[in-house]
């Protein structure tokens, strides 16, 4: 706590006094705050650049995996008609005619306004002749209903109002195709089927979906499916049909030459994105002083041999030649700036005159590139994952020195106030005696006129 002592006896500005010495003493603890902040300002530089760097490693390996790069695009002459290329697709025409469409089985009940069962009691036997049995808890429609939901027999129930107070029950198979198909008896399976009693009816079949192929040769092949989509046709291919079709729809699958290029302009991208981080944090910028000196300022990177050997590793992996072929012949250009640069265009020819070599090469980079972040950026054993621990072991060790100074300050200014206020005090018992000597020499000059 401050002591209150200022101009007591001397007059002084004793706080301020103080303060100004402080300052001087805390010269050391600002130094090291000043080391605080330029490390904080160089772990975030470090951590910004490893995100960089993990960020296109992961892209890399995953450019770089088997069938990474075997991207097609799909056309059909039916917008009823979709297909969907994946992994493993092979380019390739294929003619369909649709014959129909996948669907659920609906059945209605009789109307009725209870069920007219005792307890009612309902087996529900499948396609394959699984019988499920559901009880409800009462007579009541809405109780039959939440037992056939709650039964899990693949059928779900719907009461429907068909005036009069009569409801009759919609059963849906839950899924589509001639496996969903369903009958429902009463009690047990060996009773009546409740859907040929009058007044029920099935209003539609369970059914799966069907295409031709090869229509109206004597190749022609009827293939189908439980759902609208036909996933194995053809290798990679899924093709959904929404509707039926009496001309034959054709479907092409050729290779997708502007998304291989979208890959290797996202991994450039990527690899520039590392080099622009580098650069403008290893800028040295001049400028002037207050005082008219000139001053020079290093950014985080400035001199920093750690993160020149990254931006080596990296710039070698993407550019060193592939099988004796220089990467610009794929375009894949270092620039003069010591960047790179993608030419679309070249890329594209390539690829479309060697494929095979124009992709290989590209997996061959991200192979590269990704072996070389691995190394930079493993959150382990990484190069900067071992820079950033060291820096922030470091900037634990300032903080704990700029602590201690904190209580070395602060017994500091303790003893300075004490001993500014026993200097009032001292002064105040000088001033004290000095007033006692001068009356007692006033008193006894006047005692010597008198005589």
């Amino acid at each position: 706590m401050s002591l209150a002592i200022d101009g007591l006896v001397s007059g002084l500005d004793t706080t301020a006094l103080i303060n100004s010495l402080m300052q001087l003493e805390a010269v050391p603890q600002t130094l090291l705050k000043s080391k605080v902040t330029a490390s904080q300002a160089y772990i975030s530089a470090l951590q910004g650049l490893n995100t960089k760097v993990a960020a296109v490693g992961e892209l890399a390996v995953t450019t770089a995996k088997p069938q990474a790069l075997d991207l097609y695009s799909t056309t059909s002459s039916s917008d009823k008609v979709t297909a969907t290329a994946t992994t493993g697709a092979q380019a390739g025409e294929i003619d369909l005619v649709v014959g129909q469409l996948a669907q659920a089985q609906k059945s209605v009940t009789a109307a009725m306004s209870v069920w007219a069962d005792d307890p009612p009691v309902l087996t529900i036997v499948g396609s394959d002749g699984t019988e499920t049995q559901v009880t409800a808890a009462s007579t009541s429609l809405d109780a039959v209903v939440t037992a056939i939901n709650a039964a899990g027999a693949g059928v779900t129930a719907t009461k429907v109002s068909v005036g009069g107070g009569e409801f009759r029950l919609q059963l849906s198979s839950t899924e589509t195709g001639a496996a969903g198909a369903f009958s429902v008896h009463r009690d047990t399976a060996a009773g009546a089927d409740i859907f040929a009693e009058v007044g029920a009816a099935t209003v539609r079949t369970a059914a799966n979906a069907e295409v031709t192929l090869w229509a109206g040769s004597a190749a022609s092949q009827t293939i189908s499916s439980p759902t609208n989509t036909f996933a194995s046709l053809m290798p990679g291919v899924s093709i959904t049909v929404a509707a039926a079709s009496v001309t034959p729809v054709t479907i092409g699958i050729a290779r997708d030459d502007a998304r291989i290029g979208d890959v290797a302009a996202r991994l450039v991208t990527g690899l520039n994105d590392i080099f622009a981080l580098i650069s403008s944090k290893s800028a040295v910028t001049t400028g002037t002083s207050s005082t008219g000196a000139t001053t020079v300022s290093g950014g985080a990177f400035a001199g920093d041999s750690t993160v020149r050997d990254v931006n080596r590793r990296i710039m070698a992996a993407a550019s060193q030649p592939i099988d004796g072929r220089s990467p610009s012949e794929f375009g894949i250009v270092i620039t003069k700036s010591g960047t790179l640069e993608f030419n679309a265009e070249k890329f594209a020819a390539a690829l479309a005159k060697d494929p095979a070599a124009t992709q290989a090469a590209l997996q061959r980079i991200a192979s590269r590139v990704g072996d070389a972040a691995g190394v930079i950026s493993d959150k382990y054993d990484g190069l900067l994952t071992g820079r950033i621990t060291g820096q922030q072991s470091s900037l634990r060790d300032l903080s704990d020195r700029i602590s201690d100074w904190d209580i070395r300050l602060t017994t500091r200014r303790s003893t300075l106030e004490r001993t500014y206020s026993a200097l009032e005090v001292q002064l105040s018992s000088l001033n004290a005696q000095s007033s006692y000597l001068a009356s007692q020499l006033a008193s006894l000059s006047g005692s010597s006129n008198s005589q």
